[in-house]
């Protein structure tokens, strides 16, 4: 571990994971651990693991408070301990720190069958359940043929399906899965071709239906390996698999627990949203300024192919709720008329939702970019083929992804995905729709500058609000809310789908959504209430907004409606709960603004706030409110 890691530009002091490590301060200093690592090779990233698998989780903590722990059980058929540093390692590159909890040899049956198993009783956030070819030829007998294949696969389905089953019903979190790999060795024992042929279909055919587990299983995901080997990763390391009982190669491992990492970092609510691409020599070969539209290559020849593959990628993100934007040290519009004209280009101008072209420092640039689309700056992946720009950016904008694409372009679309920046449990309507939606958001800002006050502006957007009982159908966008809304998200808590689920069939509970439009097109659903009814007393146990729709007086509008509609079923009392993080302070006051009171305030900064329902705050005048919550009528 005596590889530099890219050190910050102009940094004096080029800290190196092994240097923190000699001085003990890797717990202090966790925070600097992402960059550390992002360029790590993968059997330094896995070094790295062990060491920080040694670190103790209070401490991190403790020393920095809002540091995202993920608990991780690991079961399995073989041994699985190995697992532990790989993942502690690929959680750290993201920020992450985990919590482990390793089952012995073999357990995964029992553990995942009996709802008393210490597994449970962990209640993990990620059940990472590791399957491998011995699930199956540990049924086999010798000799075997392909029919005795076929039925020990049929009972590793049923197992499976059932403990599955099981999980939903009494676990926590989310339940994983993989395929399982056909190492060669069982293939070449049979010597003729028609009974490979049959195996190998037989085998594909079971993976294929335990991917289609997921189906009936909310709490399930299945991680396909098939790609990783085909990518060329070993599937297996025969000496590892006979000596140690450790039947996935370490190089599969790997790849494995990044795939695990990926997921894990969208189920905490750390998915990416805006991809940011430079132009010259990233999106199209050459540049622009020196060479014209003419001179630049984006298809034809064998490089300009590479770059047609970049747009083609980045099209494709986008159709599925990527924002992209493009941030270039060009004159704008060159640009603007080369996306418009150039008759190879893939992207189109209308495909970003914000294009920046001018002289300024792109770290400047990535700053005013957020802060124009409302996000984060940990929401944006920047893309770019010059190593100063990515590590001055690197340096200066920390929270900011980079992705460095210099090289041979080849391998751009392979380094822009290497780390599933975007990755989310499932894709909803509202996700295809969100960069059209930002699209319109310029067209409001425009709109914005015709008027001489907010008030005349919000009243001339003819805002119109649904706040009423979530439906099967939006159950999906209301945990991807919980997941990936923070900045408008009172008590952070992330909920999967089934617990929205849960919580909407539970007797007790209002789970609300807000869906709102205006003159220049429909948002969606934008917003998510978890309400408990004990009585006389109401909780509010969240409140959610998308950063969309921030200012717009949407939120007052939906707590003075839901302040009524208790009043009218005979509550003495709501209470409501805001609990910080580093994205939310901006409503930390959102309860005192619309007639809270404060309670308590806890050593963690959690306010508890109450509101007697002796004057419910008036509905803003500008934006009309429709819905049904209850028996009340909006």
């Amino acid at each position: 571990m005596n590889r530099t890691a890219a050190a910050p530009v102009g940094d004096p002091l080029e800290y190196t994971f092994r240097d923190l490590h000699r001085q003990h301060r890797l717990a202090a200093e966790y925070p600097r651990i992402p960059g550390l690592l992002r360029d790590l090779p993968p059997p330094e990233l896995v070094d790295a693991g062990r060491v920080l698998s040694r670190l103790s989780v209070d401490e991190v903590v403790e020393l920095h408070p809002r540091t995202p722990v993920v608990s991780v059980a690991v079961t399995g058929h073989g041994t699985v301990t190995g697992v532990t540093p790989s993942l502690t390692a690929e959680l750290a590159r993201h920020g992450l720190l985990l919590r482990p909890h390793v089952t012995d040899f073999d357990a995964y049956v029992f553990e995942l069958s009996d709802p008393n198993s210490a597994l449970y009783a962990a209640r993990p956030d990620l059940v990472a359940c590791l399957l491998d070819h011995t699930v199956v030829f540990d049924e086999v007998p010798v000799p075997w043929g392909p029919e005795h294949v076929e039925s020990a696969l049929a009972a590793t389905e049923r197992r499976l399906t059932t403990l599955a089953d099981t999980f939903e019903a009494v676990g926590h979190g989310t339940l994983v899965y993989n395929t399982l790999p056909l190492p060669r060795e069982y293939v070449a024992q049979l010597v003729d071709h028609r009974s490979r042929a049959r195996l190998g279909a037989v085998w594909r055919e079971t993976n294929a239906r335990v991917l289609r587990l997921m189906e009936d299983h909310p709490r399930l995901i299945v991680l396909d390996l098939e790609p990783l080997i085909g990518s060329g990763l070993p599937g297996r390391d025969v000496r590892l698999s006979t000596y140690t009982g450790t039947h996935l190669s370490p190089e599969l491992t790997a790849g494995y627990t990044r795939e695990l990492a990926h997921l894990a970092r969208g189920l905490s609510g750390r998915a990416r949203k805006c991809l940011v691409l430079d132009l010259d020599n990233t999106v199209w070969g050459g540049v622009l300024g020196d060479d014209g539209p003419e001179g630049i290559e984006v298809a034809g020849s064998y490089r300009g192919e590479a770059f047609r593959a970049v747009q083609r990628t980045a099209l494709q993100l986008s159709a599925q709720g990527v924002l992209l934007a493009a941030v270039s040290k060009n004159d704008l519009e060159p640009v603007r008329e080369v996306l418009r004209e150039h008759p190879e280009m893939t992207l189109g101008e209308e495909d970003f939702v914000r294009i920046v072209a001018d002289w300024a420092p792109k770290h400047d640039n990535l700053r005013s970019l957020a802060a124009d689309l409302n996000i984060g700056l940990d929401s944006l992946v920047f893309a770019d083929d010059s190593p100063y720009e990515c590590g001055l950016v690197a340096r200066e904008l920390p929270e900011v992804a980079v992705v460095r694409l210099d090289g041979d372009p080849a391998t751009h679309v392979q380094r822009l995905l290497a780390d599933g920046w975007f990755d989310v449990r499932e894709v909803t309507v509202e996700d295809v729709a969100r960069p059209a939606r930002y699209r319109e958001e310029s067209q409001r800002k425009d709109f914005l500058d015709s008027f001489a006050s907010i008030d005349d502006y919000l009243a001339g957007l003819g805002i119109e609000v649904e706040f009423a009982r979530v439906t099967p159908t939006q159950v999906a966008r209301v945990a991807q809310l919980t997941l990936r809304t923070n900045q408008f998200n009172l008590t952070t808590e992330r909920l999967g789908q089934s617990d929205v689920e849960e919580r909407a069939a539970a007797a007790r509970a209002l789970v609300l959504g807000i869906r709102s439009a205006d003159r220049f097109g429909d948002n969606g659903l934008v917003g998510a209430v978890f309400v408990d009814r004990d009585e006389s007393v109401w909780r509010i146990e969240n409140f959610l907004l998308s950063c969309r729709v921030f200012s717009r007086g949407i939120e007052s509008a939906c707590l003075a409606a839901l302040l009524e509609h208790a009043r009218a079923e005979g509550a003495r009392q709501v209470l409501a709960t805001y609990r910080p993080s580093a994205k939310n302070d901006k409503v930390r006051d959102f309860y005192p603004r619309n007639g809270f009171e404060t309670e308590s305030v806890d050593d963690d900064g959690t306010i508890r706030f109450r509101h007697d329902l002796i004057h419910v705050p008036e509905r803003p005048r500008h934006l009309r409110l429709s819905g049904n919550i209850g028996r009340t009528q909006l």
